[in-house]
C-alpha cells in the first residue's frame, strides 16, 4: 500500500550505480525525492556515485536483483543489466536471470507496493532489424540461440512478464526501449562504440572498426535520455508502451570514429576487424510515440554531446593507473 507517513516521494532505481542510472538518481534527487539506489556493482561502479553518498536524500544498497527485495517505495525504474556485449556475455546465464528473475522480483514488490514500475528494455529487442526505423510495433528480428540472446530474449521476456502483470494484477507500467545512448560514466571496458573510439583516440592507439564501418547507429547523449525517462514515469496512466527512446539521426560507425579523431587532435588510425555475430547492420528509432505522447525529442547534437565524454574520458585516463584504461 502507499506510504503515508512522507510525502516526499521515496524511488527505487535499481542498477543505480550505472551509466545510466547514476544519472537518473541525480536528476531524481534534483527533482527533491528520497533515492534509493540499488546495485550489485557487476558493471557499475561506486565512482559513478561518490557524489551522491553523503546526499542526505540518497541510500546505496549492494543487491543483486535476481534475489527478492523488501523496501518500502513509492516508485520503481527498474534498469538493473549488464547492458554492453563484453560484460552481458561474460556470464551470459546471469544476464538471462538478471533480465527475468529480477523483473519477476520487482514486479512483485511492485505489485505489493501498488506503485508504478518503469522498465528500462532496449532497442536489442528488434534484433538485427529488417526494417528501418524501427516502431515499436515491430516485431523484430532475433536469433534465440546468438551470443546476444541472453541480453535480446532477456529483455523480450521482461517486457512479456511487465504486460502480464499489468494485464493480470492491473499494475501500473512504463515500458521504454533504449537506443545507443552515450556519455559522461561510461564504463571504458564496456565494449560500445563511443567509449571504445574515445579511449583508443586519446590513448593514440588503433581504432577498431568492425566490418567496414558502414553499420548505422542512432546516438543520444544521456542527459536527453533521462528526461525521457522521468517523463514516461509521470506520464499519464494510460501511457503504458512500449515507447522508443533514442535519437532518429543515424551515424555511420566510420562518421563517428572520424569524428572523435578529429575531436580529440588523435594520431590513431583506424583498422578493421570482422564483423562480431548477430551485430545489427542499422539500428534507428521511430520516436513518434515519445513526440506524442512524452513530448520528447533529443536536440543535442552528436559533435557537441561526444565531446562532454570526450573531456569526461580525458579526466578518467589521467587519474586512472595504465591497467585501469588499456
Amino acid at each position: 500500500m502507499k506510504r503515508v507517513y512522507n510525502s516526499r516521494k521515496r524511488i527505487l532505481v535499481t542498477g543505480g550505480a550505472g551509466f545510466l542510472g547514476s544519472h537518473l538518481c541525480d536528476r531524481l534527487l534534483e527533482s527533491g525525492a528520497e533515492v534509493l539506489c540499488v546495485d550489485n556493482l557487476f558493471t557499475g561502479t561506486k565512482r559513478n556515485i561518490e557524489h551522491l553518498l553523503t546526499h542526505p536524500r540518497f541510500e546505496f544498497m549492494r543487491h543483486d536483483v535476481t534475489i527478492p527485495l523488501y523496501v518500502e517505495v513509492d516508485e520503481i525504474y527498474n534498469l538493473a543489466c549488464p547492458a554492453s556485449p563484453i560484460h552481458y556475455q561474460h556470464d551470459p546465464v546471469q544476464t538471462t536471470k538478471t533480465s527475468v528473475h529480477g523483473a519477476i522480483n520487482m514486479l512483485g514488490l511492485a505489485t505489493r507496493l501498488k506503485c508504478p514500475i518503469l522498465q528500462a528494455s532496449t532497442s536489442e529487442v528488434y534484433g538485427d532489424a529488417l526494417t528501418s526505423p524501427q516502431s515499436e510495433g515491430y516485431w523484430g528480428n532475433v536469433n534465440p540461440i546468438g551470443i546476444r540472446s541472453c541480453y535480446d530474449e532477456g529483455k523480450r521476456c521482461a517486457e512479456t512478464l511487465f504486460f502480464d502483470y499489468h494485464r493480470q494484477h492491473a499494475l501500473p507500467i512504463k515500458v521504454v526501449r533504449i537506443f545507443n545512448t552515450y556519455g559522461p560514466r561510461m564504463h571504458p571496458q564496456d565494449g560500445r562504440v563511443v567509449s571504445n573510439f574515445i579511449r583508443q583516440a586519446l590513448l593514440d592507439e588503433d581504432i577498431t572498426i568492425f566490418g567496414d564501418g558502414s553499420q548505422t547507429r542512432s546516438f543520444c547523449y544521456v542527459d536527453e535520455l533521462v528526461e525521457g525517462l522521468i517523463r514516461m514515469m509521470n506520464s499519464d496512466p494510460e501511457v503504458i508502451g512500449p515507447i522508443n527512446l533514442g535519437n532518429p539521426h543515424e551515424s555511420t560507425v566510420l562518421e563517428l570514429a572520424e569524428l572523435i579523431v578529429r575531436l580529440t587532435g588523435s594520431r590513431s588510425k583506424l583498422v578493421r576487424r570482422e564483423l562480431p555475430s548477430d551485430d545489427p547492420v542499422q539500428r534507428c528509432p521511430d520516436i513518434k510515440l515519445a513526440k506524442e505522447h512524452l513530448n520528447w525529442t533529443p536536440k543535442v547534437e552528436l559533435s557537441d554531446g561526444v565531446m562532454r565524454t570526450i573531456e569526461y574520458f580525458r579526466d578518467l585516463i589521467g587519474s586512472a593507473a595504465p591497467h585501469e584504461v588499456s
